[in-house]
Order: structure tokens, then sequence, then C-alpha cells
């Protein structure tokens, strides 16, 4: 007899596991195709992994990203789809190089420019390898099988040509220009930063109301003093009286010794209650006063560099940090009794998303992508038909407004076309040496653009690098081998059928990808975007090495093994939803997993001899129970998979593995006759549970595989298909629910009554009342074994149809079937019923003085929300309680 070992240890088995996986060539569908493992004309699904930014290891956000997207590509190849998930690293200019940079000051006390550009990026280049090796590492850890014949590198060749091809395409079609505009500019990395590289961190400020000098007609408000040096104009809002009289006028000032000329505008974008409701306006420093400049044909004073210090022309403020002016200012103002009040407000500092620091708004000579011009449009499958022209904004609005692409969840959609309306030209150089080089010459006047250098003596290429998110917003097909003609890849998998990754990305990443591949390709990059929440502790916070509550995914994957570590990131959660993950979830699904080996150890080990066919006509009520859950739960799971509903399926795998099969199936196959019989339908159940288990658990699903006895390996198995049955099997099904329910019945009958669960215990069946026609005596009769063995403790059971009452026993009704356990010898009756009656006293006077309370208007509208909640749970409790011990009683009788 095979036997196996009692506990399952898989830290003995994962990695001899997945080296199988890959030496089989299976993550390849090329190698599929040729196998026969799947159709050459077979449906394709293809998907994309977020690439990995190449600046440490993987986290939780990573780890639950690779498990979803794992589940949905092994669910589809099982499926006989020629399935394709590509893996690949992003080189993640600012973050990388900051990174390096920081590690080199650490460890030679030196900067990039003491090392120079060339040996500089030598470092960062290493520093890259060394941490997509151990991404890599980590990423088979999780069980992702990915495609690694296919694996891209964002800054790779393959990627840069694509990269250079396409700056090429939009620059000849002038939608890439450079020119002079209000950029975010982080001092610490010298570099522009795009509009959602800002973060908003939310900070208390001075807010000062001052005049400008003593001649000035009225007050202003501002939280940055400093920047007032180069106000060129004074916004009010149009409606406000009081400023009425001013608007159109030029008003001199001296501000602190330097020379103002003051336009007073009317703009309707400013508030008239915050502050005096008049606004300084500083085109410079503002991309909201820039915008106001534009429209007014106001000048732009530049007064804070690139370092955030004054620059050269504003007297003693010069060469001084903008904090230090600030304080200077401000000085100078009170000395003169300028400033009329400060005050202490909440407000959001704009700081660089990779390093924290405060963002300086100043104007730069950049590159730029054009979102808004108009552009030609040629055999573009996302535009309305008949469409000649186009801007990039409509066409990643009609991407999803034409439902060319999905968003789920759907609630994300409204959020995607608000981010597209406020869209502004999107900077796209950056002032850093690691990227991709902006692909521009210069010489004298002349420019060049191209793929390649330019031919002759003299040309100078452009210093700066491209924004990360540009080489990544081509990913869906620069990784399929775009811009080669004959890129078979690219001709069968695209656009991708699916983009997994975090809500938080959606503009940072998806939008772009929107963006660039409607505009190059004329298509979408995907069918669908599936977004998952971020993975937080188990008290809701945001892992943090402050706080000490992250999780290691390598950690856990070590204790408790990579399959519970998936399943406590995928299950309990919907999409678009915040997951909250602790060891103790992991731990519990780590029981599910041994729950599931120890299932297979005895049906394993009672099986050997299992017969390849059984006659249907030897088979129970109860086996044809759980072969027709079993064909249900196939299609539930397959209908849930297919609709993105990853948390449900595992959920429902979940109940019915440990449920229906374990607590009630196999329990029932220990005791009935047909013996052939129940080890057919064993081994049916457990193959097919391993089938649909496999994407969540694929690693000891493939392990148990290979123990039944199979030669293939599980990953390349069919999917498991609804079965439709000439024969309606609904009222075998029934009634082995209503014998599941008399068995339940029993069970709690004898907890709540507190029967030792030594006694053995007498029952009385009355099928009188039976609300069906069926023949249920017989039914029920032919279900008495199944009643008496499971866990009921029943020593006599007679079923009987007279439709009295039986005084002195539990009594419980299924379906119009009378169930009663007579007490004579169970419980001293007059002891329970008194302790049951004083219970039911302290509830009552318990329940009565929380109405009162919960009536009291005062007390209800001072208490806070947490307490009333709190007061009206124990309240719904306690009627419960007292609800079940008031049945009990009336049993006792």
């Amino acid at each position: 007899m095979k036997e196996l070992p009692k506990i399952y240890e898989p830290q003995q088995v994962e990695d001899r596991i997945y080296q199988q996986w890959e030496q089989s060539g299976y993550f390849n569908p090329d190698k599929c195709v040729a196998d026969g493992v799947t159709d050459k004309g077979a449906e394709h699904f293809s998907m994309v992994l977020p690439p990995p930014n190449v600046t440490g290891h993987l986290h939780a956000g990573h780890a639950v990203m690779l498990a979803i997207e794992d589940v949905l590509t092994r669910f589809h190849r099982m499926h006989g789809h020629r399935t394709l998930w590509i893996p690949g690293t992003d080189h993640a200019a600012i973050a990388t190089q900051t990174k390096v940079e920081k590690l080199i000051q650490e460890r030679e006390g030196k900067s990039k420019h003491d090392l120079g550009r060339e040996a500089f990026l030598e470092e960062v280049h290493a520093f890259a390898k060394y941490s997509h090796d151990t991404i890599v590492h980590q990423t088979k850890k999780m069980g992702a099988s990915l495609d690694w014949s296919r694996e891209a590198y964002t800054l790779d060749e393959e990627r840069s040509l694509a990269v250079r091809t396409a700056f090429k395409k939009m620059f000849d079609d002038g939608l890439i220009y450079r020119g002079e505009r209000v950029v975010n500019w982080c001092p610490h990395c010298n570099s522009t930063l795009a509009d959602d590289e800002v973060e908003h961190k939310k900070q208390h400020a001075k807010l000062y109301t001052f005049r400008y000098d003593k001649d000035f007609p009225f007050e202003i408000s501002t939280t940055r003093p400093e920047t007032k040096l180069g106000d060129t104009a004074v916004a009010v809002n149009p409606k406000d009286e009081r400023f009425a009289a001013y608007v159109g006028k030029t008003i001199d000032a001296d501000f602190c010794g330097t020379k103002l000329h003051l336009k007073i505008i009317a703009d309707r974008g400013v508030e008239m209650d915050f502050g005096t409701g008049a606004l300084g306006v500083t085109p410079a420093h503002s991309m909201v006063d820039w915008q106001m400049a534009k429209k007014n044909d106001l000048p732009m004073i530049k007064v804070i560099d690139e370092d955030a210090n004054i620059r050269e022309g504003f007297g003693e403020f010069s060469g001084k940090s903008a904090i230090e002016a600030r304080e200077m200012i401000v000085e100078c103002l009170k000395k003169n009794n300028l400033i009329s009040k400060e005050e202490e407000i909440e407000n959001n500092l704009s700081v660089c998303y990779r390093c924290g620091t405060a963002v300086e708004p100043l104007p730069s000579l950049q590159w730029f992508i054009d979102v808004n011009k108009k552009f030609s449009l040629e055999n573009n499958k996302v535009a309305p038909e008949g469409t000649k022209e186009a801007s990039l904004k409509e066409l990643m609005t009609w991407a999803v407004e034409k439902n060319h692409t999905r968003i789920i969840p759907e609630n994300f959609t409204k959020t995607y076309f608000h981010w597209i309306e406020n869209l502004q030209d999107w900077c796209i150089s950056r002032q850093i040496w690691f990227g991709h080089r902006i692909p521009v010459w210069y010489r004298g006047e002349d420019l060049y653009v191209g793929t390649a250098t330019p031919e002759g003596e003299g040309w100078q290429q452009d210093e700066g690098t491209l924004d990360t998110w540009f080489s990544s917003g081509l990913w869906t097909f620069s990784t399929l081998g775009w811009p080669k003609k004959d890129a078979q890849d690219f001709l069968n998998f695209h656009p991708t059928s699916v983009l997994e990754t975090g809500y938080d990305i959606l503009f940072f990443w998806v939008a772009r990808m929107i963006l660039m591949t409607t505009y190059i390709i004329g298509d979408v990059p995907f069918k669908t975007v599936y977004l998952h929440g971020l993975v937080r502790d188990e008290k809701g916070r945001k892992m943090s090495k402050s706080l000490g509550n992250i999780i290691d995914p390598l950690d856990v994957i070590s204790k408790y093994g990579t399959d519970a570590v998936r399943l406590a990131l995928m299950l309990g959660t919907a999409p678009g939803q915040d997951t909250k993950l602790s060891e103790e979830k992991i731990e519990n699904y780590r029981n599910f997993t041994n729950k599931l080996w120890n299932i297979s150890r005895y049906i394993i080990s009672s099986t050997e001899d299992a017969p390849k066919q059984t006659d249907e006509k030897n088979l129970t009520l109860a086996d044809h129970w759980i072969l027709n859950k079993t064909n249900s739960l196939i299609a539930e799971i397959t209908a849930d998979l297919n609709n993105f509903q990853i948390s449900q399926a595992g959920e429902k795998l979940r109940e019915f593995t440990w449920t229906e099969f374990a607590d009630w199936y196999l329990e029932i196959s220990k005791f009935e006759d047909n013996k052939a019989e129940k080890k057919w339908v064993l081994r049916n159940i457990l193959e097919n549970i391993l089938r649909l288990s496999h994407p969540f658990m694929p690693f000891i699903t493939e392990h148990i595989w290979k123990e039944l006895g199979n030669k293939k390996l599980l990953m390349i198995e069919k999917w498991p298909e609804f079965k439709k049955s000439n024969k309606d099997f609904e009222t075998e099904v029934a009634f082995m629910i209503t014998t599941k329910a008399i068995v339940t019945e029993i069970r709690n009958g004898r907890i709540e009554n507190n029967i030792d669960p030594k006694k053995k215990i007498s029952v009385v069946i009355d099928i009188k009342n039976f609300a069906g026609t069926a023949n249920i005596n017989g039914i029920l009769n032919s279900q008495a074994s199944i009643i008496k063995n499971l866990r009921t403790g029943i020593e006599k059971l007679d079923i009987i149809s007279s439709g009295e009452k039986i005084e002195n026993a539990i009594q419980r009704t299924v379906a119009g079937i009378n169930i009663f356990i007579p007490l004579e010898g169970l419980v001293d009756i007059e002891k329970e019923k008194a302790k049951a009656e004083k219970r039911i006293a302290e509830l009552e006077k318990f329940i009565a003085g929380l109405e009162s309370r919960l009536g009291n208007d005062a007390f209800v509208s001072k208490a806070p929300e947490q307490v009333i909640t709190q007061q009206k749970e124990s309240l719904a409790k306690s009627k419960a309680e007292l609800a079940e011990l008031q049945k009990h009683i009336a049993s006792l009788k």
C-alpha cells in the first residue's frame, strides 16, 4: 500500500518542482504547440509582467501581483490556450540612480561627479544586475510560470531601439517638442518630475497676510513669501466686489527692496474666502500661476534656481536658500509693519515621490509630449470610424469609453477619465545620467533626431535622459518584438489579453501605456485591466520599516510554504480592494494546504486498486450528491476566473474541499458498502480538486498529482470540463442536502444542550409533516447509516409518521420533518432549566438597559459613532442569545 509522509514539507519539494517546470519548457507557448500540448490554432492568451524596479528586492505588493497573474496564466494554459506571460525588469531611472548615489556616498564618501558619468554608470549597471538576479530568484520562489526565454529589460538593446523609434515617430508627427515651461523640479535629484510623480504630504504651514509695501492698496495672503519676489500680477475673483475697482490696473510696489509691476487680474479659480481673497501671481514658480500668465500675457520672473536657492539679482536674498529667504522676507515685512496676520494652516507639500524632497515648480527648457495636438490617423482601431485626426487625450478616452479596454473594478474608470481631463503636456526629459539618452543630436543650429548616431563630425547628443515611464509605456509591444516588421510574437499576441497591476500606478503606467500604444500601434495595449489593492498589515496600516510591520515574502515562504502565502495574498479580498496580511492569516492557509495533503494521503493509500470506470446504478445518494457538487463547482470556478473573481473562486474551492468533500463525503465513504465505487469517486473528485486548485496552489497540487501515479505534469493537464448529464440529479442532491441538515441539527442539539459527547442518544425522526411528495420514509431509511455514523452519537434511530410532539425532548425541524432527542438520562432537566432561566433574566435586564440608552436622544447625539455601533452590535447579539435560550427552555418542557 502506497503511503505519503505524514507531514507535507514544502521546503523539501518546491525548488525541485519549479526546476522540473522550467526544464520541461512548457512556460514557453511554442514548446507547448511543438509537443502537442496546445493546438496550433488555439486561442491566444498573453500578459506582460509589470516590470519590478531593479532597486532591491520584491515586497508583498509584488508578491500579490505575481500570485494573481500566475493564477490567470496557469488557468489559461490548462484551458489549452496558447499562453504567454512575459517577464522583465525596469531600469527605474531616478529611483535606481538615487539608490546607487546614496550607496557610493556611504561607501566611499564620493558623489557621482567625483566618479564621472562612465564610471558612475558602470556602478549603476552592476547594482541593477545584482538586483535583477535577486528579483528573478524571488519571482521563481513565488511559483511564477513566466516564459524566461523571452525575458526583457527596459534598458536592453531591443527596448532601446523601440524607444528611439517611438521618439522619432512622435517628433516627426509634431507631438514631441522642446520648450520652456514650468516643471516640477526636485532639487535633490536635480531633475524634472512628471505631475503624477509628485506626492502630496500634509503639513502645518504659516499663512502670512501682508501688503507688498505701505502704499499698496490691499493685502494678499501666501505661505511662500520668498516667491513674491517674482510676482507679476495679483489675482482676484471677478465676483469679488472688494477689488472690482482695481481689476485691469497695474500697480508698482517696492517689495523688500525689489521693484514689482503688478497687474491686477480677475480669475474664477481664486477663492474669495481664502486669506484676503487676493493672491500674488508668480508665473515662474507655480503651475496654476503659469496658466494665468499665459491667459493674461504676463511676464515671467525666475526667482528660485535648480538648487532651491534665490537667483542673482534679488539683492541680499540672492544665494540664500528658499527657506532662509522666507525668514528674511518675513523679518523685513515685520520691521516695516506690513504683516497684519500669521496663522497656522494645514496644507499639502509637494514632494518628490522617490527622495521626499520638497518639489520646486520652476521654468526649464525640456522635452514634452503634446497631449492636445491633433495628428492624422491611419488604420487606427480605437478611433471612431471615419475619424481622420485626433489628439492623444482623445485616443486615451476612446480606448476605455468605447470598451476597447475594460477596467476592473469598474469604479476606477471614472478616476481614469478624471485624470485624462486634467492631463497637461507630459515632460519626458530628465536631468540624470542613468536611462535612455534622448535621441537628439546638436551641431551648431542644426538638430538631428534619429534611431542612430548621425553621420559626420561635431554632433553632440542631448545630455538628458527620458522619463522611465516613456520606455515602460511601450512595454506590451516592445517586449513582443516591435519595431521589427516580422515580429511573430507581436503579430500573435498583441493586443495582450490582460494587464494586472496595482491601482496605485493606474496613472503612472497604465494610462501611459494606453497613450503610447493607441498612437504608435493604433490599437489598445490590453483588452482588460485588472487592478489589485495595496497589501497592508492586519490592522489595515501601510507596511513600513518605521512601524516594523513589513512581511518579507521570502521569510514567510520559508516558514509556511509558497502555496499558503499565495492563498493569503489573494483570498478574502475583492478586485481593487486593499489586502490585509498577517502571519496568522498565512498560517491559516498553511493549515488548508496540510488539510489537502491529509485528504490526499488518505485517498492515495486507500484507493490504489480503484477501478477505471464505475456503474452509475451502484452509486449511492451521497455519491451522486458529491459528483454533482463537483460538476457545479467546475462551472462556477471556470466562470469566476473568466470574470476575474479570483478570491471568490479560491474561497469556493477551499470551502468545497474542506467542508463538502473532507468533512462530509470522505467520512460517509468510510461506512457505506459500495467500496469499489467509493474508491472511483474519491479518486475522481481528488483529481478534479487538484486540477481546479493548481493555479492557486501549484506546488502541493503538482506534488500530489505525481504521487497519484500520473506521468504528465499537472501544469499542462486539461482544465476539468463541466459535464451536462442526461439525467437530472436535482432530486438526489436535494435529499442529500436534507440528510446533511438533519445530521447538523442533531449535532447542534447536543452542543446547545450540553450533552456529554461520550453519551449515546436516541433519536426519533417524524416524517408526518414532510413538505414533499417523495417516499421520504424509504429515503431516510436508506440514509440511516449516515445519520447514525456522522458524529451524531446515535445508538437508536426510529423513523416514524405520527405528527405528535414528544415531551422532554429537544425538537428540531428540517423541511417539515420533526427531529426529537429525548433528554431522559442525558441532562438534569430542572437544573438545566434553572440555569437557563437565570441567564434569561440577566439578558432581559441587560437588553432593557441598552434599549433605554439607545432610545435616549441626548446620549445618541453626544456619544462617538464607534460607541453607538458597538452598543447596537451588543444589543443584537444579546437578543440572539435570548432567543436561543428561550428556544432551549421550550425544549425542556
